[in-house]
């Protein structure tokens, strides 16, 4: 009887594995046809952004001095009596693109900005990490991405530093967001 028993049991547990090994194959068989169309959906969402990329200014130089440039840029805030606006990201960044060309193509941001602050495309990439200016200030490319925004007063003192996903709306950039970002590190003296 135990013989019997045990022969039953592996019996059924042949079957059982066979049908599970199986249905293993047709779902394997199944999902390989639709990761294609996934995989062309993210091509395709490539090859937009790729253009989109192509199409928007490129407002960081990676052969900047951007030390020689922030000296500059809190030299003539004290004069003007200006906060800096620092973007820290790189032309590889989509987000950075769009939000520069979004502030840029925006009368009114445009205007606040131009009326309050001296701004700065920090360059992150490859060709120049821009480590040592980063690191002064915290590295907040590390902690939030880019781009990332880093007030400075007109003294040159760090007095925020505002990731820009709060920003975000959709594929692009909130107006009121944005706005209120930009006036409240106006400077107040």
């Amino acid at each position: 009887m135990k013989k019997l028993s045990l022969i039953a049991f592996l019996s059924l547990s042949t079957a059982v594995f066979s049908q599970k090994v199986k249905g293993n194959t047709e779902n394997k068989s199944n999902s390989s046809k639709a990761v294609p169309a996934k995989t062309d959906a993210d091509t395709e969402a490539r090859i937009k952004a790729a253009q989109e990329k192509a199409q928007l200014p490129k407002p960081y130089d990676a052969k900047a001095d951007a030390d020689a440039d922030l000296q500059q840029l809190i030299s003539k805030a004290a004069k003007e009596n200006k906060n800096i606006m620092i973007q820290a990201g790189g032309n590889w960044c989509i987000w950075c693109l769009r939000f520069n060309n979004f502030v840029q193509t925006t009368p009114e941001l445009k205007k606040i900005v131009d009326d309050n602050y001296l701004y700065y495309h920090l360059n992150y990439s490859p060709d120049n990490k821009n480590e040592k200016i980063f690191s002064q200030y915290g590295n907040p490319g590390d902690k939030y991405g880019y781009p990332v925004f880093i007030v400075l007063d007109k003294r040159g003192k760090m007095i925020h530093v505002q990731p820009s996903d709060v920003l975000e709306e959709g594929k692009g950039y909130s107006l009121e967001k944005v706005k209120t970002f930009l006036q409240n590190w106006v400077s107040k003296s």
